[in-house]
């Protein structure tokens, strides 16, 4: 992991302090709320339907279990809510048939971040004192600015790596942090990087995305691709440089961004995204940052140019960690006692063929602990558990985790030898499911419980599925399925890439849902990015598990032997799939006729 340096700490501790002082005045009055919002916002305080929300940032997905103990302490400590606030949202709550809302636990974002939904605001101080203690902070998690730098899970350690993106996402976040240029952007503006042959980063769904690749001599560079997004509008990336030279990388976003800055919509936030410029100039867009590259080279003399001694100070934090000497033996030795553990416990043989991946050192593997749980919202994990993910970390993977874009986390640095040792331990923490990138491991946003954007609840349409696919038989014969819902336009749930997507929208003052179908993030299984295309008319919450499992039916009866969701639907379209969900809806109109 990235260490940080003496002015890192400073700094991060002194934005603390500032933030301190802000608080104080706004709550003594001398600041007023509309002074105090920005202030806010650039360290990451939200105000929620109910509550402060705090997103804290987790750059790349790397975190280290010390870190991971001081959520779980804000988790336990603070992430409780006064009690008349809590009764007003839980009465608010039970009109819809929800049950008790959680409390004192943090959640994990698509975006590789951790929020909060209950900290009081006149207790954030405390918390953002905290987070300086174990160099952690929320700068611009939110804002229009450029956000918190995503990266891949496995960046650094998967089998299919052809150059690490970690130093280059921390170069990012360095240059990208409190740029005076880029403060005030049209709009939030977010970053993904790959350095894998699959892109595990949804990199085509990002306003950047870059893919680190060498060049028919061997050299290191970036495909640039800029322009993607979902909310209203689902846009895929265009790519606008093939191939860039890795030193050259700022300089060239610092064009992209400019040009945005310049030419991006203000007049209008539902059409202020890049995605927006891009698809509207095509081309001309393209040129112009082009040219404005050039100026950056030529005339300003490249100031943002990365050096070799740079770039290996940075990677120098990368390196693997040093790991105990396993037990005695082979490879081939340690495979033949794990395919025999996996014969007598069938469940732990699942648990190998979903949750572990391989790693680029044979001896080590990448273990993912499934945080979706029935009775738990998707991404959710209670201050006891994020202990015992701490505790876990240190014990089989150097102290190290990783905040995946499924909302889970990954322990990088697993000793094959150790992996009947952490299944046990893992499953005894109820984190060991074996449901990762099956039907229930689904992306799920807060929804209407918590959001106060959100146009309908995510989390019950979430429970709902989950309590009616908990059989692992049928989940694994149903295969992989990626499961994403959105509680409103925004897409924080990413419903537009879901092989199966639900999106939340308002009729009237009610709760309906969208289905779609056949979206790709554009990794292997899924295939080249594209949205999902909508079922038909939007459907009530009491009918959207008949609809997927009608959905899901139909994907049964027509599939051949082997063969995905996803590429089934590709195969015969969407018909088929569309008039069994109209089967639903015509059996729920039957009945209340």
């Amino acid at each position: 992991m990235y260490q940080y340096t003496d002015f890192d700490r400073q700094f991060v501790k002194q934005r603390a302090a500032q933030y301190r002082d802000q608080l104080e005045r706004n709550l003594s009055g001398s600041l007023s709320d509309d002074e105090f919002r920005p202030l806010r916002l650039q360290n990451g305080w939200y105000l929620q339907r109910y509550a402060p929300m705090l997103r804290v940032a987790v750059p790349y997905g790397e975190i280290s279990s010390v870190q991971l103990r001081v959520l779980a302490r804000i988790a336990r400590e603070y992430d409780q809510p006064d009690t008349q606030v809590y009764q007003t949202a839980q009465s608010t709550q039970a009109k819809f048939g929800s049950g008790k809302m959680p409390t004192g636990y943090g959640h994990f974002s698509t975006r590789q971040n951790v929020q909060f939904n209950w900290i009081a605001l006149d207790k954030s101080a405390d918390v953002m004192d905290l987070l300086a203690s174990v160099n952690m902070h929320g700068i611009q998690t939110s804002g229009n600015c450029i956000r918190n730098i995503t990266s891949d899970e496995r960046a650094g350690i998967a089998v299919d790596e052809i150059a690490d993106p970690r130093p280059f996402c921390e170069i990012l976040r360095q240059w990208s942090t409190l740029h005076p240029e880029f403060a005030f952007l049209p709009r939030k503006f977010k970053i993904a990087v790959s350095g894998a042959r699959e892109d595990r980063a949804a990199t085509a769904w990002h306003d950047v995305g870059l893919h680190l690749l060498r060049d028919a001599d061997g050299q290191i560079g970036f495909k640039v691709l800029v322009g993607g997004g979902m909310g209203r509008t689902p846009v895929i990336a265009s790519t606008i440089r093939d191939f860039l030279p890795w030193h050259q990388i700022l300089n060239y976003l610092e064009a992209v961004v400019r040009v945005y800055n310049r030419w991006g919509r203000r007049d209008n936030m539902y059409k202020a995204r890049i995605k927006i410029l891009v698809k509207a100039e095509g081309q001309r867009f393209t040129d112009e940052v082009e040219a404005e590259y050039r100026q950056i080279i030529e005339i300003d003399g490249a100031p943002h140019t990365i050096t070799q001694q740079e770039l290996d100070r940075v990677t120098a934090s990368f390196v693997p960690p040093a790991l105990t000497a396993g037990k005695p033996g082979s490879v081939l030795k340690v495979a033949q006692i794990l395919r025999a553990t996996a014969e007598n416990e069938v469940e732990f043989g699942r648990w190998l063929k979903q949750n572990v991946a391989p790693h680029k050192n044979p001896d080590l593997r990448a273990v993912t602990l499934s945080f979706k749980r029935l009775g738990h919202a998707p991404g959710d994990a209670t201050a006891d558990q994020l202990d015992t993910a701490a505790e876990l970390a240190d014990l089989f993977s150097a102290g190290e985790v990783r905040v995946t874009h499924d909302q889970n986390l990954l322990l990088p640095w697993v000793r094959c030898d150790q992996l009947p040792e952490l299944w046990r331990a893992a499953r005894k923490a109820g984190l060991a499911r074996s449901n990762i990138r099956l039907l229930t491991d689904m992306i799920s946003c807060p929804g209407g419980d918590f959001c106060a954007l959100a146009n309908a609840r995510s989390i019950p349409i979430a429970a709902a599925i989950s309590e009616r696919y908990q059989d692992l038989d049928e989940l694994h014969d149903l295969g992989e399925i990626d499961l994403h819902i959105s509680g409103c336009m925004n897409s924080c749930g990413h419903h537009h890439s879901g092989h199966i997507g639900i999106l939340g929208v308002d009729k009237d003052g009610q709760e309906w849902y969208q289905v779609s179908l056949g979206g790709s993030d554009g990794s292997t299984l899924s295939g080249a990015p594209t949205p999902g295309k909508v079922v038909g008319p939007s459907f009530g919450a009491a009918e959207v598990p008949d609809v997927i499992e009608a959905v899901l039916d139909t994907y049964r009866s027509e599939r051949r032997s082997g063969e995905t969701f996803i590429a089934t639907f590709r195969r015969i379209g969407m018909e088929a799939f569309k008039q069994a969900a109209d089967r639903v809806r015509h059996s729920v109109a039957a009945e209340l006729a």
